[in-house]
């Protein structure tokens, strides 16, 4: 199900009218944004393979507000995280664009009680082609309504990296 709300929401953005970028590329007014995730991680003394996306949408140059989701699947629980999230992404340095961002996420873990998280992100992102770019960073994650005795880990810092393309 989320899957398809992911699927039906990049299709939305695709069809979503491209305005004239001038020298904000990318991040300028008006743009739209959509990133894949997949890769590998690690929960519950588990393997997971992580498959999700996310979509954005610039309000001024530089600014953008999204939502992303992801699942995870594998030797565990399965997981499906999805969250609205805030990025702004500064003007270039070297051929670099510093980012920082925040987000609200809620987790779903079958068999467990839900989480719900907040965290902020902060990076670079590298020119990789006329309309992507590859993002590099860390992130810092804490769970609001987190039990250690369940969870274990309450707050969590890791990499981030993601391939993005805009239109």
């Amino acid at each position: 199900m989320m899957f398809r709300l992911l699927a039906v929401l990049l299709l939305a953005f695709a069809a979503w009218p491209v305005h004239a970028a001038g020298a904000s590329g990318m991040f300028g007014a008006g743009r739209a944004q959509f990133s894949l995730t997949a890769g590998n991680a690690y929960a519950f003394e588990k393997r997971y393979t992580v498959i999700g996306g996310s979509v954005s949408y610039y309000l001024a140059e530089g600014l953008g507000v999204g939502l992303s989701l992801a699942r995870w699947s594998g030797e565990g629980p399965a997981i499906t995280k999805y969250a609205p999230f805030v990025q702004y992404a500064f003007l270039p340095i070297s051929g670099v664009r510093p980012y920082i961002g925040g987000f609200y996420r809620h987790t779903d873990i079958d068999g467990l009680p839900g989480l719900k998280s907040a965290g902020a992100r902060a990076g670079v992102l590298m020119a990789s082609g006329r309309n992507a770019y590859l993002s590099m960073g860390v992130v810092y994650e804490s769970y609001l309504d987190c039990q250690p005795s369940v969870y274990r880990v309450c707050r969590e810092t890791y990499p981030d990296f993601n391939l993005t393309f805009g239109f």
